[in-house]
């Protein structure tokens, strides 16, 4: 069931880099199926019982379920107990063979069984080992649990979003975790490219919540300017008055976001309101911020006399960017999501067929991409370390007897 090596193409930008993924749930998986898309070898080292999230209901193919699949692509699954010191001596050879080690438990989990940074580090010099945790390796937090809401939460990022004046409410994508994956992987990319520099590899800590606090860009900026404490923000833009959420007349929801003094102009054409276009206090946009309920109130009347559609193909036509807000089944029937790729169909070994979103990183001299079905637990066990470990059947077959490795079986997927 294992897929070789050379069929874990993704875009190909960076094929002979080897991964070992010690990651669960999302943050982590995130990070190293995005260096699996861009052609690494992957292996997600699991625990015996596997990736908890192979069973976070309501929705399955097969036997594992839709969250597990939609971030597990291009990997291969060792199911190992590093608990063990048969483990820990495995994770210690795989080490040696590597150029990343990525792991995103607790801080100190690692430790417990004798796994660090300086103890791979004298084992292979050239390692990148990343860290990604919820407040990073210290600070008065480092011990605290932490997932995606918390991370939303405490980073002020949840404060900001919601209607204006109403409760604040988390982002409807996990924001906290998959930034962090996405900053895990920047960071681990800039040490390898240092790492041909200077033939030293690197420690990397990654917080969810720096990445959270990065992120909030100029609504940071303005407070630490002002002083003011920004609430929720609603449908609209802080600075700009034509950058904002219109109710149509069939209900549905129409962004524009004209933030430039054509866009402004071109986007009174397209309403056939001259009259604010011409109107000397609306002219720049300092001017149109003072008076920017004013403008509110024009755009609300004139959104509400067609449907959200037919705006759209008039503001297209004027070039003012525009988009009605999407449901999941509009995105993913989308045209242009389609025609980029952006919904990623995966068939299993079994004859499972995944639909997944896709990747988005584009090359022009990496061929036509090549994506594998996320593995079963253990799937790989077997093959990685015979392949890549030179071990025998033999040594294989002593290391599951004693627990320590698990191997796929039809019997032994995760129920």
């Amino acid at each position: 069931m294992s897929m070789p090596t050379e069929q874990l193409k993704g875009v190909g930008l960076i094929p002979g880099l080897r991964i070992i993924d010690m990651t669960l749930f999302l943050s982590g998986p995130y990070a190293t199926q995005i260096l699996g898309d861009l052609g690494a070898e992957v292996l997600k080292i699991e625990p015996p019982t596997g990736d908890n999230t192979r069973v976070l209901p309501p929705n399955f193919i097969g036997e594992d379920s839709a969250y597990y699949l939609s971030c597990n692509r291009n990997k291969r699954s060792i199911a190992l107990d590093y608990r063990k010191p048969e483990g820990v001596k495995l994770l210690e050879e795989l080490a040696a063979v590597s150029d990343v080690f990525i792991e995103n438990l607790k801080p100190g989990a690692m430790a417990r069984s004798g796994i660090t940074y300086e103890r791979f580090k004298a084992i292979n010099p050239r390692l990148i080992y990343c860290s990604i945790s919820g407040f990073g390796q210290d600070g008065p937090y480092a011990s605290r649990p932490a997932y995606d809401m918390v991370i939303q939460a405490m980073s002020g990022g949840m404060s900001l979003t919601g209607e204006r004046n109403g409760k604040p409410v988390r982002a409807g994508i996990p924001l906290a975790d998959i930034s962090a994956g996405m900053y895990a992987v920047i960071g681990i990319l800039a040490a390898l490219l240092r790492r041909e520099q200077t033939g030293h590899g690197e420690y990397l800590d990654i917080s969810m919540l720096d990445c959270q606090v990065a992120m909030l860009s100029y609504q940071a900026a303005y407070y630490l300017a002002s002083g003011k404490v920004p609430g929720t923000q609603g449908r609209e833009h802080e600075s700009i008055p034509s950058y904002r959420a219109f109710t149509a007349r069939d209900g549905l929801e129409v962004v524009v976001t004209a933030n430039t003094d054509r866009m402004w102009q071109s986007l009174c054409d397209a309403i056939g309101r001259l009259d604010l276009r011409d109107d000397p206090e609306l002219q720049g946009r300092k001017s149109r911020y003072q008076h920017r309920q004013r403008i509110w109130s024009a755009l609300e009347a004139a959104f509400a006399t067609r449907d959200a559609d037919e705006w759209v193909e008039l503001l297209v036509a004027h070039d003012v960017p525009v988009s009605v807000v999407n449901t999941l089944d509009r995105v993913m029937s989308d045209p242009q999501v389609r025609h980029r790729g952006m919904v990623l169909g995966l068939d299993g070994p079994d004859g499972e067929h995944l639909e997944v979103a896709g990747n988005p990183i584009k090359v022009a001299s990496s061929g036509l991409e090549s994506h594998s079905y996320p593995p079963a637990l253990g799937e790989g066990t077997r093959e990685v370390l015979k392949s890549v470990l030179g071990k025998s059947d033999a040594d294989v077959e002593a290391l599951l007897a004693a627990g320590v490795l698990r191997e796929w079986a039809p019997a032994a997927k995760v129920a």
